[in-house]
């Protein structure tokens, strides 16, 4: 059973997933980075610096020990707003690879050198061309 575990967990497609993982994970910290402290911020100061994340509804008021309890849908309406500029943002990233991996295919590919088989056929049909 360890062995096979083993065989399983060294695939090359295990750890290429592993590795994919856990970039991600640290690339979704640079991103939201991006976000909440580059991209909103202007957003913020056109909407009138209204932040989101304080917009709340208090369903029962505070008693004694005992907290508030709220229903706090502005921070839900700031989580989709980062969602929707993380994917424009992701998807305008894949977008320009796209254009550039076109540009790739684009270039003419050198001519493929003639096989053997076909640089002797070739020369037999000329010979049979010229008699």
């Amino acid at each position: 059973m360890m062995n096979e575990f083993k065989t399983f967990a060294m695939k090359g497609n295990v750890v290429d997933m592993a590795v994919g993982i856990i970039i991600g994970g640290a690339f979704g910290k640079i991103i939201s980075s991006v976000v909440a402290d580059i991209i909103m911020p202007p957003i913020g100061l056109l909407l009138g610096n209204v932040n989101f994340t304080d917009l709340s509804v208090t369903l029962k008021a505070a008693a004694g020990d005992a907290a508030a309890v709220t229903l706090n849908y502005g921070k839900f309406i700031q989580t989709v707003v980062d969602f929707v500029i993380i994917a424009f943002a992701i998807f305008m990233l894949v977008k320009a690879m796209n254009r550039l991996k076109k540009k790739e295919e684009a270039a003419p590919a050198a001519p493929p050198t003639p096989s053997k088989e076909e640089t002797l056929l070739s020369e037999i049909r000329d010979i049979l061309k010229k008699k």
